[in-house]
């Protein structure tokens, strides 16, 4: 890719550090196991505060977080009856936003019609996910698949994170296969070269090879080749707008979701599959320790140099939201295109928003 071409991606690049949310997607908000009865816990949703809670069923929902008298934070209140009841005036309202009840209300008078939003809602993969734009279009829009979760044969490493930058930021992370030289002194991959890049729609699938050391943990994970000291792979890196996932073709899959707080913070929920060399009995009877470990050992030293890079990155373009940048690889480019294409295709959904091109 050349120098000038790159240049022209300016533009693209100062937007997308600054575009909200498409919000007619599905995106996680919460654990769903650490969400209890008669708990209202409170999660936020590109700057919209969130009330989550279990009816007596145990089936999740999710309002806005305000009360329609006064705006008190719903989240401060209790659960009643399978309704939440604002801790103010005690004004009680059900799983879909309706007042149901105020006590010091007369029988005979209809209660107020106005609702508290209330946000579709669906419970997979031990994760609250919520449809913030339009309800009529969420169940034509499909909770993104991780087909590894519940199979026995997989060793799923549950990756919670939080990172201080725009999502745009968090998401050009994993599909950037460079930033290898980030991790050179961890166990990680060397010498990436880009062999393949194309789009699909909201998909953008680009495809590197590396080299990987030939060590015990590159065993451990099949990693390793037959003979020699190192061994050449495939990864393959996927942005299906607005989550992220990288494959390495039957090894392992490492599912990105993600859930963007604000201009500056973002909430990942990831889902590191791997299969692991050791008989499956074992496998079956250490897996939550086992996790735990890798989680600990393996991911956490790579996470924690990650999210200091990106808290440097997001805090320069904060000083200087017009500075220059100078992008030579094309899948972040491709990556920044499409973050501001679907900001535009929700704000303009008749026309699909402005096409940039290399603008």
């Amino acid at each position: 890719m050349k120098l000038d071409h790159a240049l022209k991606t300016q533009k693209l690049f100062n937007r997308s550090r600054s575009v909200g949310i498409n919000p007619n997607h599905w995106y996680p908000v919460a654990w769903a196991d650490r969400l209890k009865p008669r708990r209202i816990e409170r999660t936020t949703l590109w700057q919209q505060h969130i009330a989550l809670y279990r009816d007596a069923d145990g089936t999740a929902h999710a309002l806005e977080d305000a009360c329609l008298h006064k705006g008190v934070a719903l989240h401060k209140g209790e659960v009643v009856d399978g309704c939440v009841v604002c801790p103010y005036h005690g004004w009680r309202y059900d799983g879909q936003g309706r007042c149901v009840s105020i006590p010091y209300y007369p029988e005979q008078k209809k209660l107020p019609s106005a609702r508290v939003r209330s946000y579709p809602v669906h419970e997979r993969y031990n994760l609250i996910w919520v449809f913030p734009g339009d309800p009529d279009l969420a169940e034509a829009s499909p909770v993104p698949e991780i087909a590894e979760y519940g199979d026995p044969n997989w060793l799923i490493v549950e990756v919670p994170a939080r990172f201080p930058a725009h999502f745009c930021v968090v998401n050009e992370n994993p599909l950037d296969v460079f930033h290898g030289y980030l991790h050179r002194d961890l166990p990680g991959w060397y010498d990436p070269v880009l062999v393949g890049l194309e789009r699909d729609g909201r998909t953008i699938k680009a495809e590197y090879d590396v080299t990987f050391r030939n060590g015990w943990l590159a065993r451990l994970f099949g990693l390793a080749g037959d003979t020699g000291k190192e061994t050449r792979r495939k990864i393959v890196v996927g942005y299906h707008y607005p989550h992220c996932r990288n494959t390495m073709p039957g090894k392992s899959n490492y599912y990105f979701m993600r859930q963007p707080v604000g201009p500056t913070e973002t909430q990942s929920y990831g889902f590191l599959c791997l299969q692991i060399r050791l008989p499956q009995w074992l496998v079956r009877r250490i897996r939550k320790p086992l996790s735990r470990i890798l989680w600990r050992f393996l991911v956490k030293p790579f996470l924690v140099q990650d999210i200091e890079m990106m808290e440097s990155e997001q805090q320069t373009y904060l000083r200087d939201p017009e500075r220059r940048n100078v992008e030579i690889n094309p899948v972040i480019s491709a990556a920044q295109r499409l973050t501001v294409e679907q900001y535009d295709l929700h704000l303009v959904p008749t026309t699909g928003g402005p096409s940039y091109g290399d603008a």
